[in-house]
């Protein structure tokens, strides 16, 4: 039996058309933090090694964008998967996990000494197994949300949620049961990944961006050309329309809660090959916002329904090329800034979207008391991220000055968009 046909959705190009307007504005507000970097970095880094840091900037996009491609099409599907870190870390784990215990059974019954955790290359096909049990993992993690979600009747918040909290613990578990088992040592934290042939997947950047552009055609393909991708579009956009069309709406959901779990765990496997290192710990730690960020600031709508592979894969570049140019401007500690900058990110992209719905249905941006209110919080905040940005290179005294003449800027520029909107009304 064939699948019903959906309308094309909204956010579907119907004609040829290489960027949408958010998509241009995404690669000139690229450039501009570039020239940014350029003009405010002392040390001028990005003018005199172009090419490290160029190379520094995309490994860090396309891994961001590898989890971000499956956190996208999770959302236009009208969900959300808050267990992508969690599922990087389980599933890079859980590759180690395989590779360690072959390499162990390998030595014990056939005398065939080689071990992961030594500088020697372990072969083909236990990196493949390894690999193989990841994907399977994410496969299996992605049907777990499915039905939490279609069966069990949970939000998406929740069932991810739960995850979120429990792959991780589950991780660590695994690592130190079995490697007391294997060695009778102590219980160790994590799983030390030194093969050199494992290791150059993560750390090849023509490697890292292979995997992530076949991964964007293949799920651009499907969204943009295949029934199936009208009707992920169409179930995120009207769930119930959709299933009173005729479209398997549980289906739908399973396809793509398995690809954002796919992806995941594909990213688990690149970070672990890139750091030598499965310590569920730490391993993709905040990465669930960083992929939601990276959809976000590309277009997705957390409504569901809207969304494009493009513009996430600019969205991905985006955040990265903001993070490291803070870093270069700052320094020292650059890194403290990190999660600051993503959870701002993605704050104005959906306040923008939000304040351009508002204004089409008539409703004001700072409403009375309560925007005067939010204009001071906004202007306050401005004025301290630039004052704690610049106290470094340009002391406290001119830091301070810079601080509050930028809080004292944007007060006078959302002052005057209240009180715009306030005369119109």
């Amino acid at each position: 039996m064939s699948l019903p046909e959906a309308p094309a959705p909204a956010g579907l190009a119907s004609s040829w058309n290489p960027l949408k307007a958010n998509e241009w504005g995404l690669v000139g507000a690229i450039g501009i933090v570039i020239v940014l970097a350029i003009a405010l970095d002392t040390n001028h880094s990005y003018w005199h090694n172009p090419v490290d840091n160029a190379s520094r900037i995309l490994l860090r996009a396309a891994s961001v964008g590898i989890i971000a491609l499956g956190a996208s099409v999770v959302i236009i599907s009208g969900g959300i998967d808050l267990s992508v870190g969690s599922t990087m870390a389980f599933s890079g784990t859980m590759c180690a996990l395989t590779m360690y215990l072959l390499c162990f059974w390998l030595k014990s019954t056939f005398d065939i000494r080689i071990d992961v955790q030594n500088t020697e290359p372990v072969g083909f096909w236990i990196i493949a197994a390894g690999i193989f049990v990841a994907i399977l993992s994410g496969f299996l993690i992605g049907s777990l949300h499915t039905w939490l979600v279609t069966s069990v009747g949970l939000p998406p918040f929740v069932a991810t949620l739960a995850t979120l909290v429990g792959l991780r613990s589950l991780a660590r578990a695994m690592v130190g049961g079995v490697t007391e088992i294997v060695s009778g040592a102590a219980v160790k934290t994590q799983i030390n990944v030194q093969s050199p042939d494992f290791r150059f997947l993560g750390n090849d950047l023509w490697v890292v961006w292979a995997v992530f552009l076949v991964l964007a055609a293949v799920i651009a393909v499907l969204l943009n050309w295949t029934v199936l991708g009208r009707h992920i579009y169409a179930v995120g956009g009207n769930e119930q329309a959709a299933r009173l069309s005729g479209i398997q709406t549980d289906g739908v959901k399973w396809l793509a809660y398995v690809i954002g779990g796919v992806t995941a765990s594909i990213a688990g496997v690149l970070t672990v090959a890139e750091t030598s290192v499965a310590n569920p710990q730490n391993l993709g730690q905040g990465q669930e916002l960083n992929a939601i960020a990276a959809s976000v600031i590309g277009g997705c709508s957390l409504q569901g329904g809207i969304g494009t592979v493009l513009g996430t894969v600019l969205g991905s570049i985006f955040l990265r090329v903001v993070i490291d140019a803070v870093s270069t401007i700052i320094k020292a500690q650059a890194e403290i800034y990190e999660g600051f900058i993503v959870g701002v990110s993605v704050a104005l992209t959906v306040a923008f979207s939000q304040f351009r719905q508002a204004a089409a249905l008539g409703r004001k941006a700072f409403p009375g008391w309560l925007g005067f209110v939010s204009i001071a919080a906004l202007a306050l905040l401005a004025g301290v991220v630039v004052s704690m940005t610049s106290l470094k290179s340009s002391g406290v005294t001119t830091a301070i000055a810079l601080g509050s003449g930028v809080a004292i800027a944007v007060a006078i520029g959302l002052g005057i968009w209240k009180f715009n909107q306030e005369r119109q009304t």
